[in-house]
């Protein structure tokens, strides 16, 4: 065969769709996130794509869905069970919808005091938390958070007796989170997030828990401008793969693709964290109120959360995981901490 008769034959090759002998074509993994476009997570996951190509070449095609375009966290699950989607990066919500456990650093509230606690606890807990995803069909890319949930709302308040005779904003669908505020007395009111605007304006909802950034991107503080200086609970999470579609990658990619995301997942972790104060701070200047606690207050507070641990502890989180956490915070904290 002549050189014109083959160039011809790939050209048509090409044009049909059929693979060319001994060229592979890259694996296509479709990811989606309820980030917006332009967001720090969406910038680091495009960094993490353009990392990808530059340690496997051709190896993987990542494309990116962003605004919450393939719908909620329990959407994308379902989707990436149907084969529509091969990865995520999400919360705990998400998570959790392919393995309950993963509830365990977001959906317990007040049951941690910092970071170095969220991280000390989440680096002891992740291999087994790895082990219970992969066993569902998943391989964990990296784990990351997004900052502290406070409330923000259109009125002051400080204390669990005021919160009670508001009502309060929570996704729709979040059956956890719907549970345990009904458990602790609370008014959940369950919209979707482009209603929260029209549900403050209109007084359908009183109270927005949402992180700093979230509440700063989306101007929360202009029709809410009080925020509780109470860390909540962390929002926790991270980007997975279906097992499936990452295996079809040899292993040595893989572990350059996994290095990779690890190191997307660090930086994160470390921006987001810091974003998250500048966010406060940035609110403040626009007029946002802050309503710090008193020893007291705060003991009110814990109290309540006591109260619905078991609520959580067997319902919203396996009751082994619950534990495990509680172990793990108490050896923190007595300085016994294991390695």
């Amino acid at each position: 065969m002549n050189a014109r008769v083959l160039t011809s034959a790939l050209l048509w090759a090409a044009l049909l769709g059929i693979a060319r002998p001994g060229l592979a074509e890259p694996v296509r993994i479709k990811l989606a996130t309820l980030a917006p476009k332009g967001s720090t997570l969406h910038k680091h996951l495009m960094e993490m794509r353009d990392e990808w190509r530059r340690v496997a070449p051709d190896a993987v095609d990542l494309v990116l869905f962003t605004d919450g375009c393939m719908g909620g966290e329990r959407d994308v699950v379902r989707k990436m069970r149907s084969g529509q989607l091969q990865a995520a990066a999400m919360t705990a919500v998400g998570l959790s919808e392919i393995d309950p456990s993963m509830g365990a650093l977001q959906f317990m509230p007040l049951a941690f005091r910092s970071w170095v606690e969220v991280d000390y606890v989440r680096d002891r807990m992740k291999a087994q938390m790895e082990e219970k995803l992969l066993d569902k069909g998943y391989v964990v890319l990296f784990w990351a958070d997004a900052g502290w949930v406070r409330y923000f709302s259109r009125q002051p308040f400080s204390n669990p007796a005021d919160l009670k005779k508001l009502k309060i904003f929570v996704w729709a669908g979040s059956t956890e989170h719907i549970d345990t505020m009904k458990a602790m007395g609370f008014k959940p009111v369950p919209l979707e997030t482009g209603d929260i605007l029209p549900g403050l304006k209109t007084g359908m909802i009183d109270v927005v828990p949402t992180t700093p950034v979230y509440a700063n991107a989306l101007q929360f503080y202009n029709l809410a401008p009080y925020m509780l200086e109470l860390n909540w609970t962390p929002i926790a999470g991270g980007a997975v793969v279906s097992a499936k579609t990452w295996n079809r990658l040899p292993e040595a990619v893989r572990t350059r693709l996994r290095q990779a995301a690890e190191q997307t997942g660090e930086k994160l972790r470390r921006k987001l964290r810091r974003e998250s104060e500048e966010a406060v701070e940035a609110m403040k200047a626009r007029g946002l109120k802050v309503q710090a606690l008193t020893p007291a207050i705060e003991a009110e507070w814990q109290k309540i959360a006591q109260a619905v641990q078991p609520v959580v502890r067997g319902t919203i989180v396996p009751a082994d995981t619950f534990d495990q956490v509680q172990r793990l915070l108490a050896e923190y904290r007595a300085g016994k901490r294991v390695p």
